[in-house]
């Protein structure tokens, strides 16, 4: 990881304000500098807010990568991939955190707070962190994706 992939951005609404105090301290464990977009409590907050923030902050390049959660991630994720070189990918196993990034360069892992536990949202997270991009026929897929054009 290079310093840019040191920092990571993270946001969620209230239904997973929890799940990111808890992985946003695991980051910061594990030497990582966590930008926390909010929300601060546990008051009732609209997802696109926090979710447009974060995608904003990767979209742009500011950061490398991003973590959201809502009640389910759906929501989040539908925010997230509305943005110009996002690749936010909706995780509830290990096997879709490792798949995300192996094939598909994921540049914001998204979880459902209502949906997993915290133990497993930590191994989630963990495999994403750890995971490389493979590369190779890959990233002639995901190249595939600035061209897409619904009226094309």
């Amino acid at each position: 990881m290079n310093d840019k992939d040191r920092r990571i951005v993270i946001g969620s609404d209230h239904a997973a304000f929890q799940m990111k105090e808890k992985i946003k301290s695991f980051l910061e464990e594990q030497g990582l500098t966590v930008e926390d977009v909010g929300p601060g409590s546990e008051s009732s907050v609209d997802y696109p807010d926090f979710g447009k923030r974060v995608a904003a902050a990767v979209s742009s390049g500011e950061f490398s990568r991003g973590i959201l959660m809502c009640g389910t991630g759906l929501g989040m994720s539908m925010v997230a991939n509305r943005f110009p070189h996002v690749r936010a990918a909706l995780c509830g196993d290990l096997f879709a955190a490792r798949m995300s990034r192996e094939h598909n360069d994921a540049n914001i892992l998204v979880m459902g707070g209502r949906v997993i536990g915290d133990v497993l949202a930590m191994a989630v997270v963990k495999t994403w962190l750890e995971t490389p991009f493979e590369g190779g026929r890959h990233s002639l897929r995901l190249e595939k994706f600035d061209t897409i054009h619904p009226a094309s």
